[in-house]
């Protein structure tokens, strides 16, 4: 028996690696001879950086830039063991839990710590990038990362403009002529798990900006910011890509991405996953094991247990999913290649009961622990 388990994180609960070795327990215990691998999974989105660096035994880099309010926080991004390949995660820097409910406004936040990540990255030596770019506070359209890696933004006197989304609406010009040559000759892949555009009713300030506490005239303000932006890159450098999937992710930081600096964006959780190696590990595999803290039809529209569960099915792998929850509509998830999923509640409890970590750890020990007395009563 060889299994491979890919559990997403079980959010205020269980990281994405306590998941995993809480159901490999369970696995051993049931199949003691049984060859199985715990693997990272993650969406771009907060705990990227320790799923994949303690999974693949790299180390935390802690580094003191500006945040998404413009005042200094201690964020902190991944090098991987061939000290080439950063993990980096835009929340740690610009992620909308580093801003009060009461101060949320994407007028008045930046992106600059993001760059200032990558910059300190470039200084160790990485040229690889993983960054994952959920969870923003953001609208800049990536003008404050850009910023910090030398990029300057002009207003119509010539002047440089300042960091904030607010600063964004005196663009006028754009000088990359200082934007740090490294990234040239450096390959970044962006885990991002939206498709919005940039601009306009499905773009970012529409769609996003009021989850980070815009009202309907400060959204209207962004997204004609964000287009007279896109014209400026598209007159002056014949960029034109504010209408491709993703280009809105994060406030437009995914357009400044590809457009500066070279990026591919990829599922969030694809990106992951290609470089923990799961495609190898599951090749031969009898069994994949996914899931995350509540599943739902969205699930399917590219969220991490759905990609996990497309991937194994290349190799004809029976995939198992866990949640501590599940909508009536999850059964949409049995046509996208998970064979069967398992709410892991054993009795009628408060959410805070629910979520408490030990608790959450054992109802999860417990489910799993009877779907594997079940597959070995089955062979």
């Amino acid at each position: 028996m060889k299994i491979v388990i890919a559990i997403d994180s079980f959010k205020e609960s269980l990281t994405s690696l306590q998941a995993g070795r809480t159901v490999a327990a369970a696995a051993r215990q049931v199949f003691p001879n049984a060859k199985i691998t715990v693997l990272p999974l993650a969406d771009g989105g907060e705990g990227t950086v320790d799923a994949v660096v303690d999974s693949l035994h790299g180390e935390k880099r802690r580094v003191r830039v500006i945040g998404p309010l413009g005042k200094p926080v201690n964020a902190l991004y991944g090098i991987l063991e061939n000290g080439r390949t950063a993990v980096v995660e835009m929340a740690s820097a610009a992620g909308l839990a580093l801003v009060p409910e009461e101060q949320r406004n994407p007028l008045y936040t930046t992106t600059y710590g993001v760059g200032e990540l990558i910059r300190d990255a470039l200084d160790t030596g990485c040229r690889h990038f993983m960054i994952g770019i959920g969870g923003s506070a953001t609208n800049d359209g990536g003008m404050g990362m850009l910023q910090a890696l030398g990029c300057k933004f002009l207003d119509e006197n010539g002047d440089p403009v300042g960091m904030l989304g607010a600063d964004l609406m005196r663009v006028s010009d754009i000088d990359s002529t200082g934007l740090d040559p490294r990234l040239a000759v450096s390959t970044l892949q962006v885990a991002c798990d939206v498709s919005n555009s940039l601009c306009g009713p499905n773009g970012a300030s529409a769609v996003f900006g009021p989850q980070k506490g815009a009202d309907a005239g400060t959204v209207q303000l962004l997204d004609e910011a964000l287009s007279r932006l896109a014209g400026i890159v598209r007159e002056k450098y014949g960029i034109s890509i504010e209408n491709m999937p993703g280009s809105g992710a994060a406030g437009g930081l995914g357009y400044a991405l590809v457009s500066f600096c070279g990026a591919k964006l990829q599922s969030g959780a694809e990106v992951i996953l290609n470089n923990v190696g799961f495609t190898t590990h599951a090749q031969d595999a009898d069994l994949v094991i996914t899931g995350e803290g509540r599943l739902d039809a969205q699930t399917v529209m590219g969220k991490a247990p759905a990609t996990v569960a497309r991937m194994a099915k290349r190799s004809g792998a029976l995939v198992v999913a866990f949640c501590g929850s599940a909508a009536p509509d999850a059964e949409a998830l049995n046509a996208e290649g998970i064979d069967a999923y398992f709410p892991i509640l054993q009795a009628p409890c408060t959410l805070e009961h629910a979520l408490h970590p030990e608790n959450a750890a054992h109802n999860l020990f417990l489910t799993a622990l009877q779907v594997f007395s079940l597959l070995r009563a089955a062979k």
